[in-house]
């Protein structure tokens, strides 16, 4: 393999490339993949022992689909979606809601994983089905959101009023990230890259490169077609992408809606911006939080986001006043 080329390994659904290239020298490479989260992922990690830790992923990845995905009837958030006040969560759901209530406070209220009512009246959740919605309808199910009206005390939720709708799909893929990787370190790996669905996390190098892991945000390609925008450097860092122009609904009367709505107005959110990617040393389902949020804000309120937050780094993808694609990225980046 040529060291001097830039070898795409995998189109990584839906935002992210990752790059590798060279052969290993001392460490041994371990190529994972598969599906998870309704998405493809992908984990490379180098070990002197070469384990294969496939079962174990699987095995973790089952737990938190149990736990959190509201696709599975059986699962505890779909438990508690549907009224059971029985439901003793696990260490997975305590976690996820804990880092949800903190970014729901950071961002004022934009992230909130009480959406779920919204995400399935435009038509975005198990059900799958569009309709077109007036605004009486989008008020009454307004009513039903709100992190503030739910709390969480030794295992059990309570909610403040009935038929709230938990839905942690903005932050579970970059969570199971971080699960993930959590499970290397304890097992003494030292280099890997976690990706499912283009939410990142990377621990020390490349050892093929002796360099920092090389991953790319992609160009909003409207046709299908992927191409690199941007190739991102990561070491001991995460880096989640959240966009809109890939995933959006049609509904009854022919309107194409995207996939982020905003908790403010009870609508799909309508603004310039393509993508939103957010890099930094935090946990990646942090990352993924922050992304969606920021992709619901206006251009001048994300960078003022990203203004107020140093630590992230921050590439933003939009179309101009002349509707042509243009780019920011923070200083940092």
């Amino acid at each position: 393999m040529n060291s001097l080329r830039i070898i795409f390994l995998k189109w990584i659904a839906p935002l992210a490339i990752l790059l590798s290239c060279s052969e290993s020298t001392e460490l041994q490479r371990v190529d994972l993949n598969g599906n998870a989260f309704g998405t493809r992922f992908s984990i490379t990690y180098f070990d002197t022992e070469n384990r294969d830790f496939t079962i174990a992923i699987d095995s973790l990845f089952n737990g938190i689909n149990q736990s959190l995905s509201t696709y599975i009837p059986a699962s505890d958030i779909s438990r508690i979606n549907n009224g059971d006040t029985t439901v003793v969560v696990d260490y997975y759901f305590e976690e996820v809601f804990n880092k949800s209530k903190k970014i729901y406070e950071e961002t004022n209220g934009i992230f909130d994983p009480t959406i779920g009512n919204l995400v399935n009246a435009w038509g975005f959740g198990p059900e799958n089905y569009q309709k077109a919605l007036d605004s009486a309808q989008v008020d009454s199910v307004l009513h039903r959101v709100g992190f503030d009206k739910v709390r969480l005390h030794k295992g059990k939720i309570f909610i403040k009023f009935p038929h709230i709708y938990f839905d942690f799909n903005a932050i579970a893929k970059g969570y199971a990230v971080d699960v993930a990787g959590r499970f290397l370190e304890q097992n003494k790996i030292e280099h890997y890259l976690v990706e499912i669905g283009g939410e990142i996390r990377s621990r020390g190098q490349q050892p093929e490169r002796n360099a920092a892991w090389q991953v790319a945000i992609e160009n909003p390609n409207f046709d299908g077609t992927r191409s690199i925008e941007k190739i991102i450097n990561l070491e001991n860092e995460a880096m989640a992408t959240s966009g809109s122009y890939r995933k959006f609904k049609i509904d009854s009367t022919g309107r194409k809606y995207s996939h982020i709505i905003s908790t403010i107005t009870g609508y799909p959110v309508k603004n310039n911006l393509l993508s939103v990617s957010v890099i930094g040393q935090r946990d990646c389902a942090d990352l993924d939080a922050y992304a969606t949020a920021l992709m619901a804000m206006s251009l001048t309120e994300a960078k003022t986001f990203f203004a107020n937050n140093k630590t992230l780094k921050g590439h933003i993808i939009f179309t101009d006043d002349e509707n042509k694609l243009a780019t920011y990225s923070t200083p940092n980046l």
